[in-house]
Formats: structure tokens, sequence, C-alpha cells
């Protein structure tokens, strides 16, 4: 037995040792689940996308080279590019199959050094998109954090109401001992061992399903976490305290709140960005090339001589362009995107209105939550006090079985019920907290 002892200690010390805490659990799902690591990837890439509409302010510069093999027939006069390669250079008095070589290169800067705006919208969309996206990250957060303490808070149940059935499984199995010896006395029939015995295998199979429950809600539990099979302790100071009704701090907007004005920000910023499509962009242009051609100014032919340059230009320029027939696209596309503004304007009044609705429904839930808690006590109490007399009188003969299995009934169901009157009140703390935006009202009062 010392043996055994000594070798038990050190699992308890570890399992318990290592036991995570319901806010532990919340940041390990936080950091472990898929969901989520995906949405923390996405905000990473509208960071990038910031970065990048900024980037655009810089010149770019393009540097080319080729060498080609071709006939070097050519006729003036204009036509279209494209579908063909066009060849420059003087008209040839014939046609000549023969090819040389040329070549050419060059670079190419290009730079809107003023775009009137036009950049500046794009940066501010792009931030637009940004903030939505940080805003549906902290939703996704938010919510699987409610989901993990409530499925923390279903096994945390759970676990009490094994505990329940094995204390009903134990009294079953006392009942039967007691009744065989009252049997074998002849102070009762033995058709009461035989319904005794029915009463066991049902208390058997009432804790064997709620084992299975646990199973599957440890399961559940689980998956919320990642994946990872943590070590939690089980909270059992939840039906022994009850939390308190917390006031409204006001200051912690709704992650949801959040997101659904970040839509109506983000079709802000594509009108401004479709406005300002319409101005007008001065850009820098410059160029170096340099050119080489197998044939001379004088037409004589020399392939090898188009391998490498004889001619060098520079050249640079400002364009202003402006957009003279967007006018009636574009007032189409600001039309559709006011549409689109006021409906999502319409999707925040809704939120604003459902929240509000769900804030009063918490307040009332909580509060009967607590009502019937602080009752629950006294019907269990009474219900134990039952039993408790009628186990002493059926065992003395002056009571009947039916009598002693519906207080047992009643005693089981007073026993459930004050386990789960306190776990709904904490549940309806929860339902407060998830309304209110603010996890911390619940874990505050752990």
């Amino acid at each position: 037995m010392k043996k055994y002892i000594l070798t038990i200690i050190p699992i308890l010390v570890t399992l318990f040792g290592n036991a995570q805490t319901l806010p532990d659990l919340l940041k390990l799902a936080e950091s472990n689940y898929p969901l989520l690591k995906a949405k923390r990837l996405e905000v990473q890439a509208r960071k990038d996308q910031v970065a990048y509409a900024r980037s655009t302010a810089l010149p770019s510069l393009d540097a080319s080279y080729q060498v080609n093999y071709a006939t070097y027939n050519n006729i003036t006069g204009m036509a279209s590019g494209q579908s063909f390669v066009p060849i420059s250079g003087p008209p040839s008095a014939d046609n000549e199959y023969e090819g040389v070589f040329g070549t050419a290169g060059g670079l190419l800067l290009n730079w809107d050094v003023f775009t009137f705006g036009q950049r500046k919208s794009k940066i501010e969309s792009a931030k637009a998109y940004q903030v939505y996206q940080e805003a549906e990250a902290a939703q996704e957060i938010f919510q699987h954090q409610v989901k993990t303490a409530n499925a923390y808070l279903d096994v945390v149940m759970t676990h009490e109401l094994v505990k329940v059935y094995s204390k009903n499984l134990e009294r079953a199995q006392d009942n039967v001992r007691i009744v065989k010896s009252l049997t074998r006395s002849g102070l009762r029939p033995g058709v009461d061992t035989a319904l005794f015995n029915a009463e066991l295998s049902r208390a058997r199979i009432e804790l064997m399903n709620y084992e299975k429950l646990r199973q599957t809600q440890q399961i559940t539990l689980s998956e919320l976490l990642g994946g990872n099979e943590a070590i939690y302790s089980i909270d059992s100071s939840f039906f022994y305290s009850l939390p308190v009704i917390a006031m409204d701090s006001g200051t912690q907007e709704h992650p949801l709140l959040r997101l659904s004005t970040s839509r109506v920000q983000i079709n802000k910023y594509e009108r401004i960005s479709l406005q300002r499509g319409l101005y007008p962009k001065l850009s820098l242009w410059g160029t170096a090339y340099a050119r080489g051609s197998g044939i001379r100014y004088d037409g004589y032919v020399n392939s090898e001589d188009g391998l490498s340059f004889s001619r060098y230009n520079y050249g640079a320029g400002l364009v202003l362009s402006i957009p003279l027939l967007r006018f009636a696209t574009v007032h189409h596309q600001l039309k559709a995107q006011q549409s689109l503004i006021q409906s999502e304007e319409e999707k925040l009044n809704l939120v604003k209105l459902q929240l509000d609705k769900q804030k009063l429904v918490a307040d009332v839930t909580l509060i009967n939550a607590l009502k019937i808690a602080n009752e629950s006590p006294a019907f269990y109490q009474s219900s134990a006090f039952s039993y408790r007399t009628l186990l002493s009188r059926y065992n003395s003969g002056l009571a009947q079985y039916s009598d002693l299995i519906q207080s047992q009934y009643i005693l089981i169901k007073s026993e459930v019920d004050l386990k789960k009157s306190h776990l709904e009140a904490w549940k309806a703390l929860l339902y407060k907290a998830a309304v209110q935006g603010d996890l911390n009202i619940f874990l505050h009062q752990l």
C-alpha cells in the first residue's frame, strides 16, 4: 500500500500542478484553433495590402533587353499593333527574306507625381479593409472564447452530475443490501428485492449515460482548444457560490458592432475612390535606351553587327491624363455604391437593435436564474430529509416500497436541479458577457 501511495503521489502532483484554469484554456483556444490562426493571417495580408498601396508613391523603373533575328522588310504607314509584332525602321526597296540580328535594351522610369487624391483614397480604402479584417478576427476570437467557456461549463456540469449519479448508485447498492437482509428476516416480501435490483440496474445505466455524455463534451472542448488534450481543472466553486449582477460599464464596444461599422466605412472609402477616379493624373516618365541592327544606314547588311549596340538615346517628359468620357459610367457606379452604403447602415442599425434587446433578455435571464438558484437549496434539503425519514420508516416496516422510491426520485431531481440552477446562473452571466461584448464581465467573477 505504501509503495502504491508513493507511486500515485507524483502523478497527482503533475496533473494538478499543470492543470489549467478557464482563462488559461481561453488563451490556448485563441492561439491554437485553426480558424483563428487563419483570421490572424488574413489581418497580416491586409496590413501588407496597406503597405503596397503606400508603395505606389514610389517610381517604377523597368529594365529590358532583347535579341532578335528577323527579316528587315518594312513599309511606312500606320497600322494597329494588336495581334502582330511591329518592325521599326525605314521602308526597304525590295522584299528580302534573309534574316539579320538586332538588339535593343533600355530603362523606363514611370512616376505618378500628382494623383490629386487618387493614391490617398486607395491607401484609405486599404486601411478600411484592414480595420474590417481586424474587427472580423476580434469577433471570431470573442465568439470562440464564449463557445469554449460554455463548453467548459458543460463539462463541469456533467462532471458534477456523474458524482450525483455515483452517489445514487451507492444509495441503490445500499438499499439492495438492506432489502435482502429484511427479506431473509421476513420483514419484507421477496418482490421488493427484485424491485430494488431493477432500481440498481437503472442507476447503473443513468451513470453510464452521464459518463458517456462527459466524454463527448470533453471531445467537443478538445476540438475548441485546437485538438489539444489539455489538462484542466474542474472548478467545483461554481456549485458553492453564485455570481452577482454586474453593472454595465458601457466602455466596451461589442465586436459585432465594430465589424458592422467597418463594413460601412469600407463602402464609404470605395465611393471616395470612385469619385477621385475622375480626377486628372500627372505622371513623369524617363527613358534611356540603345539599339543595335545588322543593317547600316546606307543599306549595307552585316547581320552580326546587330548583336551589339550602335545607337544610344534618352528621353523624359510629363504626361497629364484626364478621363474625359468616364463621367457617365462612374455616375452609375457612385449610385450603386451609395445604395450599398445605405444597406450596410441599415444592417448596422439591425445589429444595434438586436444587441439592445439581447441585453434586456440577458438581464432578465440572470435575475431569474439567481432567484431559482437561491430557492433550490430549500427544495434539496426538504427532499433529503424526506428520503432519510422514509428510508428509516421503510427499514422499520412502516413505509411502502413505492413511497421510498418516489422520495428517492425526488431527491435525485432536487440534487440535479440544485447543481443545474447554480451552473445556469453562471451561464446566464456568460450570456450577459456575450451580448455585452466583454468576456471580463464573466471572468472577473471566477
